[in-house]
């Protein structure tokens, strides 16, 4: 497929997790990629690597710049740069709750803020945000990164409301539980690893965790040209986490 080709696509957070994968399924269908993170992708997977702090303005400009100076033009918006946080509402101090707010939903706009200008001038102009399961559903001891992404989940469609008329499609993908290393940190730290590793996936109804490629191929399809009626869509991929109530087995 050579849907994205000819077309330029940023991708934060891109040198881990989700957005690596991101990355390589928008490369594989024909769009040149540039990552905006703190860290490096791996060698050879992106066109263009740019050290961006998303909490920064300064810095994200900066990084929007240096993408239209190298491929003169930017057609797709993947905000994927994020961070995690455990605890219910008295776990974090109030320094806690700016930093992953700033990361998580001011970097969001701030990114987006400076690549409109340049989004605006694509026929196939595009955002996708990565969303959360924790933003629909109420999850333990993730109170503030659900108040996180429940803040994304509103502005993707307060977004997307402003900019219709601009030609300028936003979307969010809504993973539920994903198979990252920030999942894989957060395991290793767990007093039974393997005890909470079976609860992820068991809340899950396909009974697994959903992978990083799953959440991409839905990040491609928000994005694409072909989706040019798709505007205003947080696109769950949750494993049916959040539509489905099945039947537990009976008690033994």
């Amino acid at each position: 497929m050579i849907e994205f080709d000819g077309l330029t696509a940023v991708v934060t957070g891109g040198a881990s997790g989700i957005g690596a994968a991101a990355v390589a399924v928008l490369r594989g269908r024909g769009a040149a990629v540039a990552v905006l993170d703190p860290a490096a992708p791996e060698p050879g997977a992106a066109d263009l690597s740019v050290g961006c702090d998303v909490t920064d303005a300064a810095s994200v400009s900066a990084a929007v710049a240096a993408v239209i100076s190298r491929f003169g033009r930017l057609d797709v918006l993947v905000n994927n740069a994020g961070i995690g946080a455990v605890g219910d509402v008295t776990a974090n101090g109030d320094d806690e709750w700016h930093r992953v707010l700033d990361v998580n939903v001011v970097g969001v706009a701030r990114v987006s803020r400076a690549a409109l200008p340049h989004l605006r001038r694509s026929p196939s102009a595009a955002i996708v945000n990565t969303c959360s399961i924790a933003a629909h559903v109420g999850l333990p001891q993730r109170a503030l990164y659900s108040a996180s992404k429940g803040a994304v989940a509103a502005l993707t469609l307060a977004m997307a409301a402003d900019h219709a008329a601009e030609g300028v499609r936003v979307n969010a993908v809504v993973p539920g539980t994903v198979d990252t290393p920030w999942v894989a940190r957060l395991l290793a730290a767990a007093d039974d690893p393997a005890a909470t590793a079976a609860a992820l996936r068991a809340r899950q109804p396909i009974g697994r965790m959903v992978t990083a490629e799953e959440v991409a191929y839905a990040i491609a399809y928000l994005a694409g040209p072909l989706s040019a009626s798709t505007t205003g869509t947080l696109l769950a991929v949750d494993g049916g986490m959040l539509g489905l109530r099945l039947p537990q087995p009976p008690a033994r």
